[in-house]
């Protein structure tokens, strides 16, 4: 694991906390891009995690991309010609998209602060947001003339509904904490100093369910996003077989009839 992503991991749940503090966890390089998406692989190969924290080093969660790199053609955005910028896209931030979007385990942005642009649709993949206080999100690409390239424009208009996400994406404003709460774009906002235990608290107890049944029931709810309904009662079909062979569904079953806890493995 490169630089830009530490891992901390307690019990069955992943911290995962962007490390650029200076630059707010900009992401500047492909080299972050990189990082970024080989840390989350790891969280979805690993079999002993069942939730991830997404959080920022400091006064951040993560800036965006770095301005500074645009303007000198070196980093995420663009190249020398138009054909190189899409593959520099392609090959950069939205592969860090893609590995989200394919991530098994449930995932929670913690967001510590500014959480802009790029930022701000890191939250968006997440499955749950919980805000500090302090927080301060902004889709702001239409600001400096450009337009949300790392998939934006689908995700947050599946977490906010379409017109609140063309109200925040033609504006660019910045908006707090509390805005963010009122149109749903976080769930719940806390002291900054109580962001990362709500966020563990809330780890733990989805954590504390059979793991394999929490990556079952994850899938059918991204595929829900665009699947239709009769392609969904397929799948959830499918994945219910799977789920009813499992240890932890015959120990459940098992504890609730015996009227004991159950003792999940995983398995």
């Amino acid at each position: 694991m490169g630089d830009f992503i530490l891992r901390e991991t307690i019990g069955r749940v992943a911290v995962l906390r962007m490390n650029r503090p200076d630059a707010l966890n900009a992401i500047g390089t492909l080299q972050d891009c990189d990082d970024f998406v080989r840390a989350i692989e790891a969280v979805g190969d690993d079999r002993g995690i069942s939730c991830v924290i997404l959080t920022g080093t400091g006064r951040g969660f993560s800036a965006g991309g770095n301005l500074k790199a645009m303007q000198d053609r070196t980093g995420i955005g663009p190249q020398d010609q138009p054909d190189g910028t899409r593959a520099n896209y392609k090959r950069g931030v939205q592969r860090i998209t893609r590995a989200m979007m394919e991530l098994e385990v449930p995932a929670i942005a913690a967001v510590n602060g500014h959480a802009v642009g790029l930022g701000c649709d890191l939250a968006c993949l997440c499955d749950i947001r919980i805000a500090a206080e302090s927080a301060l999100f902004a889709c702001s690409f239409i600001k400096v003339g450009i337009v949300p390239g790392d998939g934006g424009a689908w995700s947050l208009a599946r977490v906010v509904g379409y017109a609140t996400a063309a109200e925040l994406f033609f504006t660019g404003e910045r908006f707090d904490a509390a805005r963010a709460r009122e149109i749903g774009l976080v769930s719940r906002v806390v002291p900054d100093d109580r962001l990362l235990p709500e966020a563990m608290a809330l780890a733990e107890k989805i954590a504390a369910n059979p793991a394999r049944a929490l990556r079952l029931t994850k899938r059918l709810l991204r595929e829900a996003q665009t699947a239709r309904m009769d392609q969904i009662l397929e799948l959830s079909a499918a994945f219910q077989a799977l789920a009813h062979e499992t240890a932890d569904h015959k120990e459940a079953v098992s504890a609730f009839l015996d009227k004991r806890p159950a003792h999940f493995t995983g398995d």
